[in-house]
């Protein structure tokens, strides 16, 4: 049966844990030798991105490819969109033309919702505004299910601009579901009240979660979506919330420092901590391929 994936905000532990297994399980088979797996030959898959990307979009059309699958590549700039076609009538075309599946990346929030009850084939959410990024919360999870084991009882600190994150978002809504409990926090402006009733629980500074966290999670100032808004210098942000040496020797034993790219080093996150032996980052971007090839199998309906 297929099923879009629009966000975590109501998946179920269930699926998630199903979505993570089917990743792992791709992965081993990569990792054996199977470059391709062939499970969506004769599919083919749509890749509309509206906003920039690269993590994203790279590890979509590569999980595409891994799967067997032709990918139909979107560009707003070279479409009908520039002629005054919705963005509805856009996707209805890829449906008729034969796309099993649309990837969308779009600045509006609720738009991957909007279409996936309106179009006749699964959407996968990529990125909406500020709302949600479900695949990076995914890839996130089972990251930190490699290095952590189980996540219920483990405490993940998320950390920076989360009134902007949609992977924040996402990840408070997916971690939440497998137990864990999430600490967040970032400057006033950019760590909103209300955080609560998203299941977070919100933190004065980074000194406050580094004691407590089996993981920390650090996120870039979003300055794209800041508009006028006054910031501290980068170097009065790095003094107070980047995560040094100093700050992440504080973190427990076996604790892992992640960060959803791209990352301002030398800001958020210093190089020694990027590198260092206790990052996962460049995990997480490798995991992005197998989460995703899950994503798209489980969304037209592929059993194995």
């Amino acid at each position: 049966m297929s099923q879009s994936l629009v966000g975590l905000r109501d998946v179920s532990a269930d699926r998630i844990v199903s979505l993570l297994d089917r990743a792992s399980a791709y992965r081993g088979r990569i990792a054996a030798g199977e470059a391709r797996l062939e499970l969506l030959r004769g599919r083919a898959v749509a890749l509309m991105f509206f906003e920039a990307s690269t993590r994203t979009r790279f590890s979509f059309e590569m999980a595409a490819h891994r799967l067997g699958a032709d990918v139909l590549s979107f560009s707003a700039a070279s479409s009908s969109t520039t002629k005054g076609e919705t963005l509805l009538d856009t996707t209805r075309l890829l449906a008729a033309v034969g796309a099993d599946a649309v990837v969308i990346r779009h600045a509006a929030v609720g738009v991957p919702h909007r279409l996936s009850e309106l179009l006749p084939i699964p959407v996968l959410n990529a990125g909406d505004g500020i709302n949600e990024h479900p695949t990076q919360a995914l890839l996130d999870l089972l990251t930190l299910r490699d290095h952590l084991g189980s996540l219920a009882g483990r405490t993940v600190a998320i950390v920076g601009d989360v009134r902007h994150s949609r992977v924040a978002r996402s990840n408070v809504f997916g971690l939440r579901a497998l137990g864990a409990r999430v600490l967040v926090a970032g400057p006033g402006t950019l760590c909103p009240a209300g955080l609560e009733h998203l299941g977070a629980e919100p933190r004065r500074s980074l000194d406050d979660v580094l004691d407590e966290a089996d993981a920390v999670m650090m996120l870039r100032i979003q300055r794209e979506r800041l508009g006028g808004a006054i910031l501290p210098s980068a170097e009065e942000y790095r003094r107070y919330w980047g995560l040094d040496e100093r700050r992440a020797a504080r973190l427990r034993p076996g604790a892992v420092v992640m960060h959803p790219a791209p990352m301002n080093r030398g800001v958020e996150i210093a190089d020694e901590v990027a590198d260092g032996p206790s990052s996962v980052i460049f995990a997480q971007m490798e995991n992005g391929v197998y989460v995703r090839m899950a994503a798209l199998a489980a969304s037209v309906g592929v059993d194995r």
